[in-house]
């Protein structure tokens, strides 16, 4: 066992109890999951981690010191995990995994809670739907790449989450006023004029 009380690999024996959801094992060790930044118990009915991402852990404060959240199924330490920060654990794999197909289902497993009830939470905490976080994080990052790129509009769709060309290009403009490509002329232009702006003050020692 390393300095922070995280056992150095994990054995065979605690990887089955994890897949079996063996209740046998609670007291014995936590596992958490690195990108999800949430720890368990063995009996956990979450989905199963990809072994190269669970860490194992002799006790929840061990887990908590390393700055993993309690799971908001099984309650690894005993208390309910406050909203905020459950809502705080959605946000952070959705920014992350935004461009990778995102249902409710998927977050729920991601998350460790039922769809309904991480739906109610998440729109009690940030005021809107994980759906309309979701669309305004893939728009946000297709704004970015705009300006930024020269890659073609169905590109980065594509490559924001959002691969069907004519639904990204309304959903582009609902959200913006603007279709992908006028947004793109706009920016740049005034990017344009910026750099013009700012070469001539530089020019001139204003």
């Amino acid at each position: 066992m390393d300095k922070s009380g995280e056992v150095e690999k994990m054995t065979e024996e605690q990887w089955q109890a994890i897949l079996q959801n063996d209740a046998a094992y609670n007291e014995k060790f936590f596992y958490a999951v690195k990108t999800t930044g949430i720890f368990c118990r063995p009996s956990c009915k979450s989905k199963a981690p990809n072994r190269e991402n669970a860490r194992i852990f002799q006790n929840a404060e061990q887990a908590l010191e390393s700055g993993f959240r309690p799971c908001k199924r099984c309650k690894p330490t005993g208390e309910r995990l406050p909203d905020k920060e459950w809502v705080a654990v959605m946000t952070e794999y959705i920014d992350k995994h935004y461009h990778e197909p995102l249902t409710l289902e998927t977050l729920a497993e991601v998350c460790h809670g039922s769809p309904y009830h991480l739906h109610r939470t998440f729109k009690k905490v940030m005021g809107i739907t994980p759906a309309d976080y979701i669309q305004q994080k893939r728009i946000d990052q297709a704004s970015e790449y705009l300006v930024t790129t020269d890659r073609d509009v169905a590109d980065i769709g594509l490559h924001v989450g959002l691969p069907n060309t004519s639904y990204f290009i309304t959903l582009f403009k609902k959200k913006t006023g603007l279709t992908p490509t006028k947004y793109r002329q706009l920016n740049k232009l005034e990017l344009t004029n910026h750099s013009e702006l700012f070469m001539e003050v530089q020019k001139n020692g204003l």
